[in-house]
């Protein structure tokens, strides 16, 4: 296994060029907030190098305006949202009716992960102004907070990973940000099915091989997709980081995309 860092991204680019190296398959977690990455990833397309999420599918996932539709489409419920141009594109907008959001929401912009341009308690036509000019170039969506009910004293929001067929629901704490699985009785005890068969649909609509949404279930017992797909998934053990997977199932997901490049031969 080699990882191709920013530093020796060039390095790697040459020794592939004069094929003094090669590889059967390619994991991209880079090029889609670092276009450097993007001559790798045209060469792993004309030499045919298998990709684990491939670019041309996870790239489809990256833009939350449209996957936001394809939800919606889908019958998936999702926070109430009102989609904005980039800045750049329209700059003067009209001042909008923000009461469908309730008196805070959520801004964040459609590309992008690790928090980057979200503000989160947006009060106010005016943050939206503000929030546009500072991130002229992408797309802006508003959203409704969405509350969680309490199950088993704790709250109903879940991360949900999803890897070549197989998903593992586990709680996930929005402040904390610990794991924990759903157990067999506690999917029983609360009805929890319904997380599987959300991102069966989801993993439907990407076609990615690995990824993982946040689901809420609500006072009013509706599964909400809150964070729609993301493919560049924090797979540190939750042994060695608070925040961090469950050894279990990291261990698993190992072992299903090791199996899947071995079965393609």
């Amino acid at each position: 296994m080699l990882a191709i860092t920013s530093d020796r991204l060039a390095e790697v680019l040459n020794a592939l060029a004069e094929k003094e190296i090669s590889c059967r398959a390619f994991f991209d977690r880079a090029s889609d907030v670092d276009p450097q990455f993007m001559p790798l990833i045209q060469w792993m397309h004309e030499n045919r190098i298998y990709g684990i999420n491939s670019y041309d599918r996870a790239s489809l996932t990256w833009d939350k305006t449209k996957m936001h539709s394809l939800l919606v489409t889908a019958g998936l419920d999702v926070p109430h949202t009102i989609s904005l141009p980039a800045y750049f594109d329209q700059p003067d907008l009209p001042e909008m009716d923000l009461l469908i959001l309730g008196e805070q929401f959520t801004l964040k912009p459609a590309h992008g992960s690790g928090g980057v341009g979200v503000v989160t308690n947006a009060t106010s036509w005016d943050q939206v102004v503000n929030v546009r000019r500072e991130h002229a170039s992408d797309k802006y969506l508003l959203q409704a907070h969405i509350f969680p009910k309490s199950l088993d004293l704790r709250p109903a929001w879940f991360r949900v990973i999803f890897c070549t067929g197989q998903i593992y629901p586990c709680w996930w704490n929005p402040e904390s940000h610990v794991y924990a699985p759903v157990t067999p009785e506690e999917k029983s005890n609360h009805s929890l099915g319904r997380l599987e068969e959300t991102v069966a649909i989801i993993s439907r609509l990407s076609g990615l091989d690995i990824f993982s949404t946040e689901i809420a279930l609500t006072l009013d017992d509706h599964f909400v997709v809150v964070d729609y797909v993301n493919d560049q998934i924090d797979l540190r053990l939750q042994s060695t980081a608070l925040e961090g997977v469950p050894d279990d199932i990291v261990h698993d997901i190992s072992e299903r995309l090791v199996s899947q490049l071995v079965n393609r031969g």
